[in-house]
């Protein structure tokens, strides 16, 4: 029990996305085809994904993009950044990893079970005496919500990932995919361990650079970490109170509304457009309006119902409805992923002893890469652009694939299912 535990928790920090310092565009998860007609053949099952490509390390061209680096943002302090990078390789490792995060491959219910899991509810249950009352006065940010963050960022401390933080941030810089993000952020670390903040053999973290116990990037370190114990120093690694506390400075920085929950799981009437699923924001007596009711009858609170919010479909039609508060998308500042901000505020729900869905999730077949960078590459063949191809189904390939679906008279979610996928790389040839 305890090794297969620690394996469950080793792959949650290894999916820790990074902490993104603005809001990205926020938009659609999720969608599940159609019912067939009746007498419809069934499909053919997905075919089994084939192994991920080797990635191939080019040291020649890492240490080209090194001194490119340097000449970059080296400054007065190259001298002291070079000497920090000095014999650095790249991590294959990293590259694999940021090519197929769970919150952006897996089903939405696959990933929101998994991390919302009865076993991570009842271990946050039991260390909300862990989070000091005076954060939660401070910066209004509930316990169940720090406790949920601290639970799936790093399984409440116990796994915080043991890559070189400076190691990764420059694999992922020399990988190419998000270089001036990756750049900057290493930048940021090389200035914590240069000014003294923490040793270079101290900066460990996840895979994508996340660091301690609430997966902080190095920017958000700098910018919002809080030496709550008032040792004169933020450790985020070793202080339970440090942590939380600076969790809950970026929640309020980024406008935690207290008082107020993150959404509802709600009911949606026969004949909801669903392509204003992750569109349009109105208040609560709007979508009422329109038919919209709590799966567990009641309204939300007056604050709530006076927020202007969004109708989430994070699996399609055929999966749960949620009505999105602002309190999400500020979770979302921590990952700008629709699954992870349902896991966070439905882990805090099940710590505060609220109950769980009445809807039940689809099981459907995760996406391979294969599928994920072949569907962005049809739909923008077939006039619908993605706006980029890199296996990442993020906010602009939703956005493509429902403009695809409303040309095509299809139940426009924007959901990407495996046989979509597959449907939309035959038509584009």
């Amino acid at each position: 029990m305890r090794i297969s535990l620690r394996l469950i928790l080793i792959a949650s920090v290894a999916a820790c996305a990074p902490i993104v310092p603005e809001m990205l565009p926020v938009i659609p998860t999720v969608e599940a085809p159609a019912p067939a007609a009746p007498g419809t053949p069934a499909p053919a099952p997905s075919p089994v994904p084939a192994p991920p490509a080797p990635v191939v390390v080019d040291q020649a061209g890492f240490d080209g993009w090194k001194q490119g680096f340097l000449t970059r943002h080296g400054g007065a302090r190259r001298a002291d950044y070079e000497r920090e990078l000095a014999g650095l390789t790249p991590d294959a490792s990293v590259i694999r990893l940021d090519r197929n995060q769970p919150e952006f491959s897996r089903p939405a219910g696959a990933y929101v079970q998994s991390a919302a899991s009865a076993t991570r509810i009842a271990q946050g249950r039991a260390r909300t005496d862990r989070v000091p009352w005076e954060v939660v006065q401070r910066f209004g940010v509930p316990t169940e919500i720090l406790v949920s963050i601290w639970g799936n960022e790093s399984a409440f401390g116990a796994v915080q990932g043991d890559y070189d933080v400076i190691r990764s941030l420059a694999t992922l810089a020399w990988d190419g995919r998000r270089r001036d993000w990756a750049e900057g952020e290493l930048k940021n670390a090389l200035d914590i361990v240069v000014d003294g903040r923490r040793d270079r053999a101290g900066l460990k973290g996840s895979w994508a650079g996340a660091m301690g116990q609430t997966q902080f990037m190095p920017d958000a370190y700098l910018r919002l970490g809080v030496d709550q114990s008032g040792d004169g120093k933020v450790d985020i690694w070793g202080s339970d109170a440090d942590a939380l506390a600076s969790a809950a400075n970026l929640l309020a920085r980024a406008g935690w509304k207290p008082g107020q929950t993150w959404g509802y799981e709600v009911i949606l009437p026969a004949g909801f457009n669903y392509a204003e699923a992750e569109g349009p924001r109105h208040t609560w007596r709007e979508w009422s309006r329109r038919g919209v009711t709590l799966a567990r009858d009641g309204a939300p609170n007056a604050a709530e119902a006076l927020e202007e919010a969004v109708i989430l479909l994070p699996q399609g039609a055929r999966g749960p409805a949620f009505l999105a508060l602002p309190n999400h998308f500020v979770i979302r500042r921590y990952n700008n992923s629709v699954s992870y901000a349902l896991a966070i505020g439905l882990t805090a729900d099940g710590i505060a002893g609220r109950p769980g869905l009445v809807a039940t999730w689809p099981d459907d077949a995760p996406l391979s890469r294969d599928q994920r960078i072949g569907a962005q590459a049809a739909l923008t063949r077939l006039g619908f652009d993605t706006q980029g191809v890199d296996g990442v189904v993020g906010a602009n390939t939703r956005a493509a694939l429902r403009r695809w679906q409303i040309a095509n008279g299809r139940l426009a979610d924007g959901y990407l299912t495996a046989d979509l996928a597959d449907e939309l790389i035959r038509l584009a040839g």
